[in-house]
């Protein structure tokens, strides 16, 4: 599952050059993200894990941290969140291990013998001074960086009674965590790749509250942008992050503007076992109505979201994971949102007691030497680059049709079709008209539903109801029409990417089916698309004729 598709080396490639053109730092424009130049810069992230017990960026003993960040850019991202613990910043004589004496207390002789061979300039640095140079690897290859305060105490997290979740526990006080962002902001201004810093890690546990989140948020905050004011100031949610609805009637005061971002995390197993145990349309209409609810509104009153958390099994085995991430990639389309991969890690030196741990939500397998899966990859790459925003927009907004389940998009191949999936930068412009219609911009092609079974068809001829289009189910992801002799049918993909009508399926109550082939999203984008075949155009033809079809 190593090799990566020709497709999306060339798109990876051309994402890699729209890194090196942004223009530091970065603030925020309403709800977009910009650069010096007013550009919309998207985030494009991968988590790197830095705050276990050890307090080092994971993988050292496995490769040169150059070779990983020059991997995480050749992936296509353009920035990475960098897990650190409080500690680290307000613990001198932890700061000053050095990596050999954090590792040897472990009892990791291996992990000491593999950062020896793979990165030797490490193995003596202290452990403030081995996190910085992580962060200048990355800005040498090109990646920003966003410091996340992931814990206070290293060690994995999280859960509601290790007392590290909320402001006034065991390892979380408030005057020790100001002084620890203090004390980073300090130490990284004027590092031109760090263009943020999330604030904490889902806030959790018994003790939180909303009056005590503005509290010291809104001191946290502060006091970051009088240490670092080019930084993005990043604010988590309560109930790990899955929670910002208290910011609807109550905004943040703050004594600075252009610089405050949101963030929320999104998992499968954020709702439990839903996924797998309800129907897919029903759990997928549902849980994006809250998260809507709970973090999307912000969109709408003009701060960006930061998806810092979103991942899944890469085993392809979790039934749960596999559902929940379809629905996941066609709302973060829709939306637009900056996100978070996690996450980078192939394995941990030392995680809740195992050395050498697996990480199955990692990109990277357990020696840090290949990608786990390439698929996934691919169908993560479509969110890489962004769809609308300030200085970006080439053309009117129009539609492009994203099949989430592959990462690929509906593209008119020829003349008359075929209709296929292909790479989303091909998928020209569609429009879905007041009467349903899906129409190739600039021309007057449309889909129609031909016969049950079939290939999709286009047409020119697009009154009758067989060129109109429903989202129907309660994900909002199927695409109905009904054919000439009055079958409703759904868009579907067969084996070989072609657009086929088949009887929907799946739409209610039954837990058992898994609609995913035939989820599509209609997602707004004022990109020019190129597609890789010409299409010819017959408006003028029928324009001599005064037919007037649409």
């Amino acid at each position: 599952m190593g090799t990566v598709p020709i497709s999306l080396l060339s798109f990876l490639s051309l994402a890699s050059l729209l890194i090196t053109a942004t223009a530091l730092p970065l603030s925020t424009s309403s709800r977009w993200i910009v650069d010096e130049d007013g550009m919309r810069v998207k985030l494009a992230c991968v988590n790197w894990v830095a705050h276990l017990d050890a307090v080092v960026a994971e993988g050292l003993s496995k490769q040169p941290v150059d070779a990983i960040a020059d991997r995480i850019t050749s992936l296509g991202f353009n920035c990475v969140r960098l897990t650190w613990p409080l500690y680290l910043a307000t613990n001198d004589s932890l700061a000053s291990l050095t990596v050999r004496q954090s590792f040897q207390n472990l009892g990791l002789q291996q992990s000491i013998a593999g950062v020896q061979s793979n990165n030797p300039s490490f193995i003596d640095l202290p452990l403030l001074q081995a996190f910085q140079e992580v962060v200048s690897s990355l800005g040498n290859n090109n990646v920003m960086v966003i410091l996340d305060n992931h814990i206070s105490k290293p060690g994995w997290c999280c859960s509601n009674f290790d007392d590290n979740g909320f402001f006034g526990d065991k390892y979380f006080n408030p005057d020790l965590w100001v002084k620890g962002l203090t004390r980073m902001a300090t130490l990284f201004n004027g590092v031109s790749n760090v263009v943020g810093m999330s604030l904490r890690n889902e806030l959790r546990g018994p003790k939180q509250n909303v009056d005590d989140w503005y509290k010291y948020m809104q001191r946290g905050a502060e006091a970051v942008h009088l240490a670092n004011p080019d930084v993005l100031v990043i604010l988590s949610g309560l109930s790990y992050d899955t929670d910002l609805s208290f910011l609807g009637n109550r905004p943040v005061k703050l004594t600075f503007t252009g610089k405050l971002v949101f963030e929320l995390h999104w998992y499968g197993f954020s709702d439990g076992q839903a996924w797998a145990d309800g129907n897919p349309n029903q759990v997928c209409g549902l849980v994006v109505g809250e998260v809507k609810r709970k973090a999307g509104f912000l969109l709408d009153k003009g701060f960006p979201l930061f998806v810092s958390e979103f991942g899944v099994d890469q085993r392809g085995t979790n039934v749960n994971d596999n559902r929940y991430l379809n629905c996941f990639l066609a709302a973060a389309a829709e939306l637009d949102v900056e996100f978070a991969f996690w996450t980078l890690v192939g394995s941990y030196y030392f995680r809740t007691g195992v050395v050498g741990m697996n990480e199955p939500y990692g990109l990277l397998n357990w020696n840090w030497t290949e990608i786990r899966n390439s698929s996934l990859l691919q169908r993560l790459s479509v969110l890489h680059s962004p769809f609308q925003g300030p200085g970006i927009s080439d053309s009117r907004k129009h539609k492009i049709i994203l099949h989430p389940s592959t990462g690929l998009c509906l593209l008119k191949v020829g003349f008359m079709g075929p209709l296929k999936l292909g790479p989303c930068s091909q998928s020209g412009a569609w429009s879905y008209s007041s009467r349903k219609v899906l129409t190739l911009k600039g021309t007057y092609f449309c889909i129609q539903a031909d016969e049950l079974g079939q290939p999709a068809t286009v047409g020119i001829l697009c009154t009758d109801t067989n060129s109109q289009w429903d989202t129907i189910s309660d994900s909002k992801l199927h695409l109905q029409s009904k054919t000439p002799n009055g079958i409703e049918v759904c868009l579907d993909v067969d084996s070989s990417n072609t657009i086929v009508t088949n009887s929907c399926k799946c739409l209610s109550r039954d837990s058992s089916c898994d609609p995913g082939s035939q989820w599509f999203s209609l997602v707004d984008s004022t990109i020019t698309s190129k597609p890789t075949s010409p299409i010819l155009q017959v408006n003028s033809v029928l324009d001599m004729f005064g037919m007037n079809i649409l």
